[in-house]
């Protein structure tokens, strides 16, 4: 297996494009991640989207978005696994450079959320479920996810304030990351005042739909143009994991074992355990992901999670940053192209290029996107 780097990333603003076709809006990410990998060509390029086929009226992505860049007669393919797709594209990336396949991959996540509305586009996301038992019944992702955080609320004494931590986090982290959705702080009176919108969730819990765009080149070492002055980051483990895709399937729907399993097969691939990564870009979709990504990864025991916010400040084993320019809930949540944004956010703070919100001393990032509650689960382990 041959070393795998991002010599490029590029991203787009999150937010409610209308101005955009799909096409142009991955074009502006695609080619900023070439132009910052020196120019290199990819014989590949692999693309992260869920919504297009439904709600944009268009498929064959792989095509379509690389002869939109000139980028004629190379591979294009999509993937999708809800949420969790442009992970998804991520891995298959990985996987073109590390066997050998290609010697340099364009990475893509894109989607446009706005190109439909109301019922029709609720209906299209709701597709990530499971037709003939769940979303056939009228159950939502995010239905999905206040079963599951009322549940928690009722097996544990977690009191419902410790939720807050989550996205007060995630917006105080958006505010210096000029490709955010939403660049202002809250306050714990302002989650508390927050509109229910399936409860036991509020607004403040649940991290909005958007528009987005972003990729990476990735490529081996020894191919990165000599005019690339950036650091290389390295891609040390990738994993993908699946588990049942209905949550009544599951004997305890608590137990994100999914990701459990991802967290622990990428960080064996690169010969370090989850204590050793200095920062953790977690799934932030709703608050209770939150909460569960953090027990199943290991940094808090089944049913404590909450204990990591129980002052109204997060307190993580060895002061572990997540959500650091603004995770889903600050950033906002482009669907298909989320998995690639945590990727590209990661990578910046591993180049020491995150602005006012850079770690120091980041020298290893655990970076785990979800399709759905866990339904797919996939880790990466960066070095730089």
């Amino acid at each position: 297996m041959s070393d795998v780097v991002i010599a490029g990333l590029g991203q787009y603003p999150v937010g409610e494009h209308w101005e955009l076709s799909l096409r142009s809006l991955a074009a502006k990410a695609m080619l900023a991640a070439i132009k910052d990998a020196g120019g290199l060509k990819p014989q590949a390029v692999y693309v992260g989207n869920l919504l297009a086929p439904v709600i944009s009226r268009q498929a064959n992505l792989g095509s379509l978005l690389a002869d939109n860049i000139g980028l004629a007669g190379v591979e294009g393919s999509t993937v999708e696994a809800a949420g969790a797709s442009g992970a998804a594209a991520f891995h298959l990336g990985y996987l073109a450079i590390s066997s050998g396949y290609v010697d340099a991959a364009l990475v893509v996540g894109v989607e446009k959320y706005t190109d439909a509305t109301g019922s029709e586009l609720e209906a299209a996301i709701a597709e990530t479920t499971d037709y003939d038992y769940e979303s056939v019944q009228g159950l939502t992702l995010t239905a999905q996810a206040a079963l599951l955080m009322q549940r928690y609320l009722h097996e544990y004494p977690a009191p419902r304030a410790a939720f807050a931590a989550f996205p007060l986090l995630a917006h105080a982290n958006a505010v210096n990351n000029p490709h955010a959705m939403f660049r202002r702080p809250i306050n714990l009176a302002a989650y508390e005042r927050a509109e229910i919108i399936c409860d036991p969730l509020n607004m403040f819990d649940v991290a909005p739909y958007a528009d987005g765009a972003a990729a990476m080149l990735l490529t081996r070492p020894e191919l990165v143009p000599a005019g690339v002055s950036h650091k290389l980051v390295q891609v040390r483990g990738s994993s993908v994991v699946s588990d049942t895709l209905a949550l009544h399937d599951r004997p305890d729907p608590l137990a994100f074992n999914a990701a459990r399993m991802s967290v622990e097969r990428a960080c064996r691939q690169a010969g370090v355990i989850p204590g050793d990564v200095d920062l953790f870009e977690l799934c932030d979709a709703f608050s209770i992901y939150a909460i569960l990504s953090l027990e199943a990864a290991g940094f808090a025991k089944r049913g404590e999670g909450w204990k990591l916010a129980e002052d109204g400040n997060l307190s993580l084993p060895g002061k572990l940053p997540i959500s650091t320019l603004g995770g889903l809930k600050g950033r906002g949540n482009p669907l298909g192209a989320t998995g690639v944004y945590q990727i590209v956010e990661a990578a910046l703070q591993l180049r020491g290029e995150a602005g006012p919100n850079q770690i120091s001393g980041a020298h290893r990032a655990l970076v785990q996107s979800l399709g759905g509650p866990a339904s797919t689960a996939i880790t990466h382990l960066l070095e730089g």
